[in-house]
């Protein structure tokens, strides 16, 4: 069972996408694991020849348990499967086992919700998959038990504590520093708006791609604010794989990652990062997303915030919070003019930077967004 965050103990096992004797890829989804900001789709990390599927759909497992055996290139699999002191899996694994139902974690998740049995829902989806739609007609179409079987737990709960946990450990453990500057974004947001201006709509950015791609080239400049302090040490991260926190429609926040933001054009960018927001509110997040981020960037400016002080999500050590952006005086070679302005804040790990090098990267980040033709 992977780790898909510090707040993770455990997750439930909902369903194997694949069977024994099967080859898999590096990063093909084999799986989906319940988890308690939702359901994730998890991804092997090395190719090979499922062996031996060993989780079984409902079983709660901890972090680090073993969920499958795979045969590594050759080595029989057949052997690997047979080997002893490995407790098979609960759920039948012969080809006689009834088909995979065709669904989407957030539909799954609202089936649990509504305690609707999917072997009585009718899909209706592209492929005979089965959609939220669905099963909440059916369970308007089933009438109620004389006695109600008892609610599962409230997922939002269950979110918050998971993330009141996280955050509880890192006031705790992380001496936390706090940095904060603001920015004139005038030339960037002139130039992004000319630059759109150009493009059909669907290919326009926001200027929130702008900032990450910013972000990203700035860590390049103090490399370790990227990355994780594990086991009394720095551990630089393989990539700028910023986590970006997500707000959920029904309450709770999720921090998934984009990954090597630094190599990304603005436009490929822009893609990922809207594919990835409609994927984190509709409950279909891969296990890379959720395992990789190396630093968070939090962004409430759209929301009025004029700064963001936020917490480090352990065991990553820098959090880069964005405000809003509004129209201030500004001094210019000793002349006062209007000019957008942005707030920008660190957070950061005293255990691995100071204040010098969490300066450094703020005012990287204020030059790069001075320069923004370089940011494409």
């Amino acid at each position: 069972m992977p780790s898909l965050g510090a707040d993770m103990e455990d997750g439930t096992f909902v369903q194997w996408n694949v069977q024994p004797g099967q080859d898999v890829a590096r990063g093909q989804v084999i799986c989906v694991v319940e988890t308690q900001k939702g359901a994730v789709d998890v991804e092997i990390w090395q190719a090979g020849t499922l062996a031996k599927l060993i989780a079984s759909s409902g079983e709660k497992i901890p972090v680090g348990q073993v969920m499958a055996l795979v045969a590594t290139e050759g080595e029989d699999w057949k052997a690997i499967a047979a080997q002893p002191g490995v407790l098979p899996s609960a759920a039948p694994a012969a080809p006689a086992t009834p088909p995979r139902v065709k669904i989407s974690p957030a539909a799954r998740r609202r089936a649990a919700e509504l305690g609707v049995d999917l072997a009585t829902v009718r899909p209706s989806g592209i492929e005979g998959a089965i959609s939220i739609a669905d099963v909440e007609g059916r369970k308007a179409a089933t009438p109620a038990p004389q006695r109600a079987m008892a609610e599962p737990p409230d997922r939002q709960a269950a979110m918050r504590d998971a993330i009141a946990a996280a955050m509880t450990r890192s006031k705790r453990e992380i001496p936390h520093y706090y940095l904060a500057t603001m920015i004139n974004i005038e030339r960037a947001v002139t130039w992004l708006e000319k630059r759109n201006a150009a493009l059909p709509i669907g290919e326009r950015a926001l200027f929130a791609a702008v900032e990450l791609k910013a972000v990203a080239l700035a860590l390049r400049e103090t490399p370790e604010l990227n990355g994780f302090y594990e086991r009394g040490a720095f551990r630089p991260g393989t990539g700028m794989h910023l986590g970006v926190a997500v707000s959920l429609r029904g309450g709770g926040l999720v921090a998934p990652a984009l990954h090597d933001v630094d190599k990304l054009s603005l436009a490929d960018l822009m893609a990922q990062l809207k594919d990835l927001l409609k994927r984190a509110r509709g409950g279909q997040l891969r296990s890379s997303e959720m395992a990789d981020p190396t630093i968070t960037v939090t962004n409430l400016g759209d929301l009025g915030v004029e700064t963001v002080f936020g917490v480090i999500f352990p065991p990553q050590v820098a959090l880069v919070g964005i405000g809003r952006s509004s129209v201030k005086p500004w001094v210019i070679d000793g002349t006062i003019v209007p000019a957008r302005v942005l707030h920008a804040t660190l957070s950061a790990d005293h255990r691995v930077s100071d204040g010098m090098r969490g300066a450094r990267f703020l005012a990287e980040l204020d030059r790069l967004l001075q320069q923004p033709e370089a940011l494409a």
